[in-house]
């Protein structure tokens, strides 16, 4: 009896060792648990990323007011009965700037 309580007592000091002091125990427990906690951040933005994107797409193919307004902000188009006035600032402060720089 006393060499099976002697070697239950091995293999409960081995498992201790396993659970406390080991690379895979409890020490690496912590940085497991934040590795989690940030790739589910990470995996919620995404989600929501893919569920806009999947929003634009279908505005895109299902209805023109989409398109013609991407078209509007990145292609510069304009509609068949519309007038494109551009209107650019006068540099007139920035001409009295630099003459009183070379002074």
């Amino acid at each position: 009896m006393k060499p099976l309580a002697a070697a239950l007592a091995i293999v409960l000091l081995l498992l201790q060792y396993r659970l406390w002091i080991s690379h895979n125990g409890v020490r690496e427990l912590g940085p497991l648990k934040a590795a989690v906690a940030t790739q589910t951040a990470q995996n919620a933005r995404l989600t929501e990323r893919n569920r806009e994107l999947a929003a634009e797409v279908h505005d895109l193919k299902n209805g023109m007011t989409a398109l013609e307004e991407r078209a509007r902000s990145e292609l510069g188009m304009i509609g068949a009965n519309e007038t494109f006035y551009q209107v650019v600032p006068s540099n007139t402060g920035r001409d009295s700037q630099t003459r009183t720089a070379r002074r």
